[in-house]
């Protein structure tokens, strides 16, 4: 990719401008722990769900993602839209119950529910998650972006057929990763929640902007300059009717259903899909929210931890209303150029090699901005991604080191540490986790894997015991600590031998178990029905807990349904409840339109 002096400008500009921003919100001499970790609880709502999204839009997304609808088509969108339904169980059930429990952290909260031992389970396995399914993919992945755009091979003479064979050490892609590491997590260490959160805001509308500007840029492309004939023209390939379209998908359906033969249909327009899709059945649409969606949403750490830190309840619901809307344009930025660069007709297309074909796709993105975009636009878009980056790992950054120090430091080693030492071990422990996470990202640069199935995989193993347990334990009195153990180590274990029978006895099975197996959302599906199964089954076989773990806040109760009435707005068209009924309803829309339609 040539870059421009102007490109140089806009992308330079806008990191000392964020920097600035990070440097400003966390200047202060003298933090209190609530500050550091929870930015004083000050945030207001367009910036709680400006950080909330801004966190979740990674290299997932416009690498991953992307790449994923060139293959896959527009289902890859279903976890955007599918993300209103589960915002609006955390808007009208859970944000009363995690704002009233007064916590800093969701393990914090699973002990007051549970027991000790449930705290400490949660908050390792969310250190692991943390680093494995969130911090290194999304630092590989803006490497990957660093490399290309800057190329950073080429400026240290290393050949590029040598490196792509493996022959010589990817040294630009190592010092990318190096980068991206450096620049996303000095403000978080500096400044905590309240300095991320604020540069959130930035991030959020270089995002957009740049998001849509390739979107706009692309259709006008296909459609000779109208935007309108280019709409037609995505649509036109994408379904795949006859010609080159319909060669490419008969050979490639087997990748896409589990047991498919070549030949089998297709529709690549459609949001729900067969129980055997590879990626997203019908199923993920359906339950998702109960095996990832609750866990994704609520009681993940670094996403929830922008809840925590709203002015009052109002704020943490419309902020959540605000996050709404951003996740169903979100798939028009990184799901709909997918669509666009299948049209256009893409070489690697035609290897016949899927695996290569998926390395390939994760580069959509970057080689639309350099045949798309003008070169004095280049730097802003590339910014766009860079926030993308920045912001994820940022977010990730401090949520983790938050769990850590509160929830390992303070909990087992330094009982009576002062508010200091407790931002003392923030910043400390945020240094190692952010080395760990380039070490491992170094290592998925070293093997070739479709960065969106690596994390939907690690997502669907780990969240759903404690989807299972939390939402058990919360609509149930009867669950204790033990039950909830019992509950995770059982699922674990089913999700262990799903994966040795995927991988195993039924790598080359087509038999219709070995179909409904092997995509990972099924799997997901069948371990968290077996938690919520197990946790019910001990629970009539065990003591009831304490009263003071099933007390008000902690467990669902007719009782305190006042609760959900608080913090609704004033006026109707300020409140809560009118922006996000419109949500609702545009995300039915979305679903009837690339479901019944196509």
């Amino acid at each position: 990719m040539e870059l421009h002096l102007l490109d140089f400008v806009s992308f330079f500009g806008y990191f000392v401008f964020l920097s600035f921003i990070g440097w400003y919100m966390g200047r202060a001499k003298k933090q209190a722990a609530s500050d550091y970790f929870l930015a004083g609880k000050t945030l207001p709502w367009y910036v709680v769900g400006s950080s909330y999204i801004a966190a979740n839009i990674s290299t997932e997304h416009f690498l991953g993602m992307i790449g994923a609808a060139v293959l896959y088509g527009i289902v890859v969108a279903t976890p955007e839209w599918s993300s209103v339904i589960a915002f609006s169980f955390l808007i009208w059930l859970f944000i009363p119950f995690l704002l009233g429990s007064k916590v800093y952290t969701t393990p914090e909260f699973l002990e007051r529910r549970f027991n000790k031992e449930i705290r400490l389970l949660f908050a390792l396995i969310t250190l692991l998650a943390n680093v494995t399914a969130f911090m290194a993919p999304v630092i590989y992945g803006g490497g990957l972006i660093v490399e290309e755009a800057l190329g950073f091979n080429a400026l240290f003479g290393l050949n590029a057929d040598a490196v792509a064979a493996g022959y010589i050490p990817n040294w630009g892609l190592f010092l990318s990763i190096f980068l991206i590491a450096f620049a996303s997590g000095v403000w978080a260490i500096w400044g905590g929640l309240k300095s991320v959160a604020w540069m959130d805001v930035l991030t959020i509308v270089i995002m957009l902007v740049g998001g849509l500007l390739v979107t706009f840029l692309g259709l006008s492309h296909l459609g000779g300059g109208s935007v309108a004939a280019g709409f037609s023209e995505m649509i036109g390939a994408n379904q795949c009717s006859d010609g080159w379209g319909a060669a490419w998908l008969d050979e490639n359906v087997p990748n896409m259903l589990a047991g498919a033969s070549a030949g089998a249909g297709y529709n690549r327009l459609s949001v729900l899909q067969p129980i055997n899709h590879a990626t997203t059945p019908w199923t993920h649409w359906v339950f998702s929210f109960f095996y990832i969606g609750l866990w994704y949403t609520v009681i993940n750490q670094h996403m929830i931890q922008k809840v925590f830190a709203a002015k009052n309840i109002y704020h943490a619901r419309m902020g959540m209303v605000f996050a709404s809307f951003l996740k169903l344009l979100l798939p028009f930025i990184v799901v709909v150029p997918g669509l666009i660069w299948f049209a256009m007709k893409p070489e690697f297309l035609f290897t016949g090699n899927w695996p290569l074909m998926s390395e390939e796709a994760n580069k959509t993105y970057i080689l639309m901005i350099s045949r798309l975009v003008p070169p004095f636009m280049t730097g802003l878009l590339l910014a766009a991604l860079f926030g993308a980056i920045q912001s994820t790992v940022s977010s990730v950054l401090n949520s983790t080191s938050t769990i850590f120090t509160l929830d390992f430091y303070k909990m087992y080693i330094n009982r009576r540490a002062t508010e200091q030492q407790e931002i003392r071990m923030g910043k400390m422990s945020g240094g190692l986790i952010l080395t760990v996470s380039v070490l491992l990202a170094i290592m998925l640069a070293m093997t070739k894997i479709n960065i969106f199935v690596y994390i939907q995989t690690l997502y669907t193993f780990i969240a759903p015991p404690f989807s299972a347990i939390f939402l058990v334990g919360m609509l149930w009195k009867r669950v204790n600590g033990r039950d909830a153990l019992t509950a995770i180590i059982v699922s674990f274990a089913l999700g262990a031998l799903l994966k040795y029978l995927e991988y195993g006895p039924l790598a080359e099975s087509h038999s219709a178990f070995a179909q409904f197996v092997k995509p990972f959302a099924n799997q997901g599906l069948m371990v968290w029905a077996v938690a919520v199964l197990t946790a019910v089954i001990s629970a009539c076989f065990t003591s009831s807990p304490a009263d003071e773990q099933v007390g008000e806040g902690l467990v669902f109760s007719f009782h305190n349904l006042t609760t959900l009435k608080e913090g609704l707005g004033r006026r109707w068209y300020s409140g809560v409840f009118f922006w996000w009924a419109l949500s609702f309803v545009l995300m039915v829309l979305l679903i009837v339109y690339f479901s019944v339609v196509f």
